[in-house]
């Protein structure tokens, strides 16, 4: 599998909610493209001082993303993409 590291601001334009109702990513666009996300992955909270980030595992069926949250779910960025 090969990961391609992108840590570049990406554009969420439909969130999810697991049974729990935790929000996460649906759909994403990056580079003119749109991915639509399977399911709600793996997600871990990060803290360092002051500061939580989450970051999220999400599958569109072909390749892998790995996103980070620092500002409850309103910024995201993309951290890499394995395929």
């Amino acid at each position: 599998m090969n990961r391609t590291e992108v840590n570049e601001q990406v554009l969420v334009t439909v969130m999810g909610f697991k049974k729990d109702l935790a929000a996460y990513p649906r759909r994403m666009e990056y580079q003119g493209a749109t991915y639509d996300f399977l399911d709600a992955g793996l997600r871990c909270l990060v803290r360092r001082g002051e500061r939580i980030a989450e970051i999220l595992t999400l599958s569109d069926g072909r390749s892998h993303f790995r996103l980070r949250s620092d500002n409850h779910g309103g910024n995201w960025t993309l951290l890499s993409i394995s395929v």
